[in-house]
């Protein structure tokens, strides 16, 4: 008897929370609504079973859509701040394991080993009697002229610099800016090269700078680079 007694008074709990459930869909709630407002965490099948057979006018069909959309969007929002932390700790975590780096240039042999291969993986190699390093990008360019300069009694008018850039562009900020990252003269620089392929077409990219090519003339630090290569290799 007591057992007939739960299962009818389950029964009945059950049918009232189905009909606060069927109240709050004709009324336009969503589903989150609907178990936020009645405090339950029932599935979202269950719901969709039980108001299978609501009907919603036209403005609550709009309200429950944009509201989903909204739910979306809200989620991925909070999606990418999870993300975007966890990368954050993950770069710190990397810059914690190399920062006993940051002085590795004070040593010249080791200085004279990046400049080496920096240059056999960015420069020319065809041209026997100076070197020639071209990239768009300026940390990298940095490095190579304040890497040549500090393993080198470096001739300053040795220098030559040339940009290389899209038809839109304002040569003469390139140039300042080129030349104010390398400290080389305006007067070392060659007359700038527009790409042709890009003439009528707009630049996308507003920050990027362009190519800078550096040219150094000496025959004998390209020979000392080059060869610091093939020694490093037969080591390996």
């Amino acid at each position: 008897m007591i057992l007939w007694y739960d299962y009818y008074m389950r029964g009945q709990s059950d049918n009232l929370l189905k009909s606060k459930v069927l109240g709050l869909r004709r009324s336009g709630k969503t589903y989150s609504e609907i178990k936020k407002s009645i405090g339950k965490n029932i599935p979202k099948s269950t719901l969709s079973t039980w108001c299978s057979q609501v009907v919603l006018n036209r403005k609550q069909k709009k309200r429950i859509a944009d509201s989903v959309k909204m739910n979306i969007l809200n989620g991925q929002k909070k999606a990418l701040v999870v993300i975007r932390k966890k990368r954050e700790s993950h770069l710190a975590e990397i810059d914690g394991k190399i920062k006993n780096l940051k002085n590795v240039f004070l040593d010249k042999s080791v200085a004279k080993i990046a400049l080496a291969m920096l240059y056999l993986g960015e420069g020319a190699k065809s041209r026997k009697g100076s070197l020639m390093l071209g990239n768009s990008n300026p940390d990298l360019i940095n490095l190579f002229v304040h890497l040549l300069r500090k393993c080198y009694l470096i001739d300053e008018g040795k220098f030559r610099c040339t940009v290389q850039c899209r038809a839109d562009q304002n040569i003469p900020e390139l140039e300042d800016f080129w030349s104010r990252l390398t400290k080389i003269s305006l007067n070392q620089f060659y007359k700038a090269r527009i790409d042709p392929r890009t003439i009528g077409k707009k630049s996308l990219k507003t920050d990027y700078k362009g190519v800078c090519r550096i040219d150094y003339f000496s025959a004998d630090i390209y020979i000392e680079l080059k060869k610091i290569g093939e020694l490093l290799s037969k080591q390996v």
